[in-house]
């Protein structure tokens, strides 16, 4: 690799970098509050697991023609487009008072979401790959893992933080870290259309545009067919599409019955959310740990390893949340989680990139997501009733405990990795 080639890869990890911090800064300022304002604003438990599993209901249906368009039409409009509706979303959510209007907010935020799904981590693979077809882009995307949990955890805190000052007496002390998160969500927007180029082979021409969309959407059951049968002919891809539908009931319990569990233990939302704000940011700094020593890790034993021992911890740790009987227990046990957490993703990702091509990359990613998705919003319906009819503390045990054996859908892509290891040995 020559050095101009280098400097190019390095400028594009630089702007992957930025941009992930960007994009997820208002994630962790408003964590807590999209569970805790619309049970401020009168909704049950049961009615905000609904409202939250429409986000993984759109992931389910749009998933997979969105990452074609992606592959189609280009990484920068799409990302562009999400970025828009992010905004929107978050403005809808600020204003709403109402079943209804919470359930068109979280509809747009997830159409944000399937736009955004793998986009930007797609054009940065592609960036690599264009100057270095064989680089391994496992410790990029961990340090992109640690960028995103850095920014989650200084999100978070400042959101705490924000809920704690309360300068806006007149309203809910919930209501603040919208606000900024809203003017975050802009300034990542206008990053992304400075900073992301599509490459001069990728994108359709802005003429192409819609028709483009037109026919993607059109195409969306053949589409959703197309991803089923890529995983079905392949073991190792089918594998770790599976991982997912473990790993996002564990998310239920970390991340949507924690702050249950805590206004449980402290009478009140906002007390709760004062306390998930800092809590959110040290569990996001975990995270950010975990990622780094992710990639170390991943040099020894091999990323499938990595990932496997990854998965089996975070799954034990949301137990071990769930059997704490207070508030210093759960937050231990809430930490713990999120380091295993950030250990097993850019592992996860750097699994998938090797199933995948430039054609197919964002398809790949959102047929992933889309998995995810619908895993998760059925989990949510159930166990936020069931936590309503037992306890959270119950719901999050059962949640940890059936995630554990996601670890097992590794084994293919395990036995794959030794075989190219012993094909590279022997050669």
């Amino acid at each position: 690799m020559n050095a101009e080639a280098a400097r190019a890869i390095s400028a594009a990890q630089r702007r992957l970098l930025l941009l992930t911090a960007l994009r997820w800064l208002p994630v962790g300022v408003t964590l807590g509050v999209t569970v805790l304002l619309p049970l401020e604003r009168g909704l049950s438990i049961a009615e905000v697991g609904s409202i939250l599993a429409i986000q993984g209901f759109v992931a389910l249906a749009l998933e997979l023609p969105t990452g074609a368009l992606s592959d189609t039409l280009g990484r920068r409009p799409v990302l562009a487009a999400s970025g828009v509706l992010a905004v929107a979303a978050s403005v809808l959510f600020l204003l709403a008072d109402s079943y209804a209007l919470f359930a068109v907010s979280l509809l747009l935020q997830g159409v944000f979401r399937v736009l955004d799904s793998g986009s930007l981590e797609a054009w940065f693979v592609d960036a690599v790959h264009e100057h270095d077809p064989q680089a391994e882009v496992a410790n990029p995307l961990a340090k992109a893992g640690t960028v995103l949990g850095v920014a989650i955890a200084g999100g978070a805190l400042l959101g705490g933080l924000l809920v704690a000052w309360h300068p806006l007496s007149a309203l809910s002390a919930l209501v603040l870290p919208l606000i900024v998160a809203i003017g975050l969500y802009i300034g990542y927007t206008v990053l992304v259309v400075v900073l992301v180029r599509d490459s001069p082979q990728e994108g359709a021409a802005p003429t192409r545009a819609v028709p483009t969309m037109l026919r993607a959407a059109r195409q969306t059951p053949r589409t959703i067919v197309d991803g089923l049968r890529r995983a079905a002919s392949s073991r190792v891809l089918a594998g770790l599409v599976l991982v997912e539908v473990f790993w996002s009931v564990a998310m239920i319990g970390f991340e949507t019955l924690t702050p249950v569990q805590l206004e449980g233990m402290l009478g009140g939302e906002a007390a709760a959310a004062a306390v998930f704000g800092p809590a959110s940011a040290a569990a996001w700094g975990l995270f950010a740990v975990g990622s780094l020593l992710a990639s170390r890790l991943s040099g020894v034993i091999g990323v499938t390893w990595t990932a496997i021992l990854s998965r089996i911890l975070n799954g034990a740790f949301v137990v071990v949340m769930g059997l704490s009987s207070g508030v210093v227990g759960l937050l231990i046990g809430y930490g713990l989680t999120y380091l295993a957490h950030g250990a097993a993703g850019p592992m996860h990702s750097a699994l998938l990139h090797r199933e995948a091509d430039r054609s197919t990359r964002a398809t790949v990613l959102s047929l992933n997501s889309m998995v995810s998705g619908g895993a998760y919003s059925i989990g949510l319906l159930v166990l936020t009733a069931f936590a309503g009819a037992t306890s959270a503390a119950t719901a999050t045990i059962v949640a940890g405990a059936f995630s554990i054996l996601g670890a097992a859908c590794y084994l293919p892509a395990l036995r794959q990795e030794r075989s190219r290891r012993a094909a590279l040995n022997a050669a």
